[in-house]
């Protein structure tokens, strides 16, 4: 029994050896292209109708950050503590972004707007002082937007009435999902629609 796995094994690494010394693929090409696909492909059906989660935190936001991925960029919301069941958005395109409140319209780098909606205070509910050090109609405090294939400009529009809105101009309409982490609402916007890197 011993003698027969040993000659079977000998075998197979014979046949590696003519294998490789041929130059033959591992690999039939079709499962080789396949496999170069599933690693380069991007997702890409996400759409870029409106968005939305219907619930709502008085857990205030902290942070807006963002970041750069291999098929997206990212926009990320941190609410600490917020937990996940109660965070809710609104993330949708639109013509020209209006602060809330005023109705004054703030204007937005990019070919295309998407207006982020984010269902909880960007302040103290109790005291009334901010969480966040956004300022209206500027750009979001700590982000550099420098090398990003997608994004384009960021604005903070307020926080009114228990809820918060920024502005992201993006190079041009393009497939976004929204996505509840605990204590995060997380933004991504696809490089293309095509799925290519």
């Amino acid at each position: 029994m011993r003698t027969i796995r040993t000659r079977r094994i000998r075998t197979t690494w014979v046949a590696l050896a003519v294998i490789a010394a041929l130059g033959v693929p591992a690999l039939p090409a079709a499962t080789a292209s396949a496999a170069t696909a599933q690693t380069t492909a991007c997702p890409t059906g996400w759409g870029s109708l409106p968005k939305v989660r219907s619930t709502a935190t008085a857990t205030p936001v902290e942070n807006i950050r963002t970041g750069r991925h291999a098929c997206y960029d990212r926009m990320v919301v941190d609410l600490p503590g917020a937990g996940k069941a109660g965070l809710g958005y609104s993330v949708r395109y639109v013509k020209q972004l209006y602060q809330d409140g005023s109705g004054r319209p703030i204007p937005v780098g990019g070919g295309a707007v998407l207006e982020v909606r984010v269902a909880a205070p960007a302040y103290d509910p109790e005291t009334g002082a901010p969480t966040y050090p956004g300022r209206v109609s500027r750009p979001l405090p700590g982000v550099d937007l420098t090398g990003y294939r997608t994004f384009r400009d960021t604005r903070f529009a307020g926080s009114f009435e228990g809820e918060t809105l920024v502005g992201l101009g993006v190079r041009v309409r393009l497939p976004f999902r929204v996505q509840v982490l605990t204590d995060r609402i997380v933004l991504d916007v696809a490089h293309n629609w095509t799925g290519a890197r």
